[in-house]
């Protein structure tokens, strides 16, 4: 009972967020493969994991799992069932001084399980004028720890109005989600380059949505 409530709450979220935000999927730098990746994104609102979960192929859906704030979304127990069983998140604690589990050991754990998994590297909403915060470095030991596993960029675009923090009720939009080219490991790339190119990857993909060349990026 309870996975066939979970299956049709996540067909009516596909379809209300559709509705919502008329989202489409650009694969500019990857095709939508059954192949296990990690979808690293940009983060500004709790609806990100949604969209770009919401316009993976169903098949795809099935086997991708948000990684997500378990503060937020074990507050309640509508949050709970939607982040746990809809969505099946690997809820992650925030605060390193209430953590019982290791953030990285997660979702590795959920990589072996043959899955795929949605990260924000920023590790928090964005809500200011700048592009991108600085990432955190679980992307860097997750990367280091499953050096088969795609890394695939990934820019959300115009949700952030669609939601704006701390409204309740969406605002219809056009939104788009650009899947770029899967980042490549260069052999003993320290943390502080590979981070780097990480969100040089993101940035590049924000110009392209703007119009702006990859050459004129800083």
């Amino acid at each position: 009972m309870k996975r066939a409530l979970a299956w049709l709450s996540a067909s009516t979220i596909v379809v209300f967020a559709r509705l919502i935000t008329a989202v489409h999927a650009r694969w500019q730098g990857c095709e939508p493969r059954a192949v296990q990746r990690i979808y690293f994104a940009n983060h500004c609102s709790h609806g990100d994991f949604v969209l770009l979960w919401t316009v993976l192929p169903a098949a795809l859906r099935q086997t991708t799992r948000p990684v997500a704030g378990s503060d937020y979304w074990s507050g309640s127990r509508l949050k709970r069932f939607i982040g746990r069983d809809v969505f099946r998140s690997v809820l992650i604690e925030r605060n390193p001084a209430q953590r019982d589990q290791d953030p990285v050991a997660q979702m590795v754990q959920a990589l072996d399980a043959g899955d795929s998994l949605i990260v924000f590297p920023e590790g928090t909403r964005n809500t200011g004028d700048t592009r991108l915060l600085p990432f955190k470095s679980g992307l860097y030991h997750l990367a280091e720890s499953r050096t088969d596993v795609e890394l695939v960029p990934v820019w959300i675009s115009n949700l952030n109005r669609v939601l704006p923090k701390g409204e309740i009720i969406p605002i219809p939009l056009i939104c788009s989600v650009t899947f770029g080219q899967p980042l490549t490991r260069i052999p003993a790339e320290g943390k502080a380059a590979f981070l780097a190119r990480a969100e040089q990857s993101l940035l590049a993909l924000a110009m392209q949505e703007a119009g702006i060349d990859d050459e004129k990026l800083p």
